[in-house]
């Protein structure tokens, strides 16, 4: 399989974009590449097949009053107070409640950008596992963003895939990368059934797009799918040919 180069040099979506390396992708440099290769992730292809390990519901917002320690949830909550607590390194914390409960966000790496914007008042919109903190639960590091106060706010439309991933790979570059990967085979070039429709229909077999949009449970508004990827899409992609029997 041959990559396809335009005049511009970058490589078009063609028969070969599989087998396209994958720096050429936008935002994978040098350094990110490197990373990529620790996962044996060098191409289109690599990164497609790069299956998701486990996935998480972040489907609904819950109460902060109603989270226990060990769970992964989505909260919705108000800063109440920000502050840089020194010591032997300087960290980040952020109370924020919900009228239900209060619980801290933990950050021990933050930039002064970030510090700024958890300011009082602010509402936020967090995901991640909550712990044990010395006087109230906590999170270390969560995922979010900040919320409208006007906007009535529901979770994640799909679940969402979490990848195998090395030291200083963020699970959002990997979600990403594959979604864009997904968006450019939407179009129906680049990847090359290999199964014929009288093999695909009396199994009820996904094509491999679908199959691989199941199975990374794409949050793109242009895919209509289910919140649980069917055990047929990880069938599918399980059970793909080698590498250098890919016609």
């Amino acid at each position: 399989m041959s990559t396809t180069v335009i005049p511009d040099g970058k490589p078009s979506v063609a028969s070969g974009f599989l087998a396209t390396p994958i720096t050429y992708l936008k935002g994978v440099g040098p350094r990110l590449a490197v990373r990529l290769r620790k996962l044996g992730v060098e191409t289109v292809q690599d990164l497609l097949f790069h299956l998701p390990a486990r996935y998480q519901d972040r489907t609904k917002i819950v109460p902060i009053g109603t989270v226990r320690p060990g769970d992964e949830a989505v909260v919705r909550g108000e800063v109440l107070h920000s502050e840089v607590r020194r010591g032997r390194r300087p960290v980040l914390l952020c109370r924020i409640s919900d009228g239900t409960g209060s619980l801290t966000l933990r950050f021990f790496h933050f930039s002064v950008k970030q510090q700024e914007s958890l300011v009082r008042g602010r509402l936020l919109r967090c995901f991640g596992e909550v712990r044990r903190g010395a006087s109230t639960l906590e999170i270390i590091h969560p995922e979010y963003k900040v919320s409208e106060r006007e906007a009535t706010e529901n979770g994640e439309q799909y679940l969402t895939p979490v990848y195998p991933s090395t030291e200083g790979l963020h699970q959002l570059t990997l979600r990403s990368l594959t979604d864009r990967v997904l968006e450019r085979l939407d179009t129906g070039t680049g990847l090359q059934e290999w199964l014929p429709p009288e093999i695909l229909q009396p199994l009820r077999l996904p094509s491999l797009v679908e199959a691989g949009s199941f199975s990374t449970a794409s949050r793109s508004p242009s895919r209509r799918l289910p919140r649980w990827p069917p055990p047929s899409a990880r069938r599918r992609l399980r059970s793909r040919p080698a590498p250098d029997r890919v016609p």
